[in-house]
């Protein structure tokens, strides 16, 4: 039999009648993501996911790093098949994990039972098999609460799955699940966590930049580009909807009191990105605002800034420090890109005393000397939209 991979899941569990919908969007995003290593068979059953490889040149590797970034899975084990019987269970563990359990020093077996009609109880299979491989593997010892190597072994309706520990994968819930949802996409550290964050909700993204030439170079459009695809092996593929903006700030420069620029400039990629949700029909915004960390970004600012929307806009980061948000980057692979010394148009014209306790109304009436409607339209004509592939 060939070696399969065992998707264990997490919250879905917990659904009720709408589960099977769940797990059939799950399945579809697994297919999805293992599609380029080959051809496999994927099914439910009893809380997991198996996913087959049906040819011998499928790539098992790569599939399972790929299973592994697929939220609405929250543990993933590499595992052999073999007949339901305690001697192909023993040969299966001696030959599969042979190499683990020769470079050990303790372990133990654990056994779960999920066909309540195989002949041995879980405790039963363990104590045997575990007898088994110890006569096998001399140099070892038996330790049940400290194992340096735990030998699981799952008895299913098909078949008895043996496998090491299972790893820890992406957990949330399955893209596509939670909605849809327009994510505001900067070259910063936070924009791209926000957007993480939100996705592991089962909220599918449409990403929103905005680009400033010549006050931003093509490789600070590059940058952005380069992290809607380090955040594809998380959310799949995206679609990046970059909005020109020169206009906006420059008119904002011109027309509106300087402490009050960045607060007035994000009114507008609101405006912008409010557009675009109703236009694809998105239920909310994302923005990587947390609370404090920039002028912009206190109590009064923010609600400054969402006064342009009634759509929900969902700050993930919006309680976390500064430490958080970098680990979180580095977990899913975006904090070296962010980093890279290309401007982004937040920073173009800033402020040096940025205004932090704003009146909306008064933001208002600075706003009346603006053409709010044309600068708007002719943003949303000349913005450009770049598919990113997983």
């Amino acid at each position: 039999m060939h070696e399969i991979i065992l998707c264990k899941l997490g919250e879905v569990v917990l659904k009720g009648l709408n589960r099977h919908s769940f797990e059939a969007r799950l399945m579809s995003n697994i297919r999805r993501r293992t599609n380029r290593f080959g051809r496999f068979k994927i099914y439910s059953r009893q809380s997991t996911i198996y996913v087959e490889p049906m040819e011998d040149t499928c790539n098992l590797d790569g599939a399972y790093a790929a299973c592994k970034q697929v939220f609405g899975i929250i543990a993933i084990a590499r595992a052999q098949p073999c007949e339901k019987s305690k001697e192909a269970i023993f040969e299966t563990a001696r030959t599969y994990l042979g190499q683990a359990l020769t470079e050990a020093k303790s372990f133990k077996v654990e056994t779960r039972r999920a066909d309540k009609t195989f002949p041995m109880g879980s405790i039963q299979v363990s104590q045997w098999v575990g007898g088994a491989l110890h006569d096998a593997f001399p140099h070892l010892t038996v330790d049940v609460h400290h194992p340096e190597l735990t030998v699981h072994v799952e008895i299913r309706e098909d078949a008895a799955y043996v496998h090491a520990p299972s790893e820890s994968a992406a957990g949330g819930l399955p893209i596509g699940m939670g909605g849809n949802a327009v994510s505001l996409l900067s070259g910063g550290i936070d924009s791209p966590v926000s957007s993480y964050m939100i996705a592991k909700r089962g909220v599918q993204l449409e990403m929103i930049h905005f680009a400033s030439p010549p006050y931003t170079s093509q490789l600070a459009r590059e940058k952005v580009l380069q992290l809607a695809r380090e955040l594809t092996p998380w959310t799949g593929r995206l679609t990046v909807y970059i909005i020109p903006f020169t206009e906006i700030q420059e008119e904002i420069r011109r027309s509106c009191p300087e402490d009050h620029f960045t607060l007035i400039m994000r009114r507008f990629m609101m405006r912008l990105a409010d557009r675009l949700a109703r236009e694809l029909r998105c239920k909310a915004l994302v923005t990587g605002e947390c609370l404090g960390q920039v002028a912009s970004q206190t109590m009064d600012a923010l609600r400054v800034s969402e006064d342009v929307t009634d759509l929900p806009v969902l700050r993930p980061l919006i309680g976390m420090d500064k430490e958080e948000i970098v680990r979180l980057a580095r977990h899913i692979g975006t904090f070296d890109t962010s980093i890279l010394p290309y401007e982004d148009c937040c920073t173009v014209f800033t402020p040096p005393h940025p205004k932090t306790k704003p009146n909306v109304e008064e933001v208002r009436e600075m706003e009346s000397a603006l053409d709010i409607e044309g600068l708007c339209d002719r943003a949303m004509a000349g913005r450009d939209v770049v598919r990113v592939r997983y």
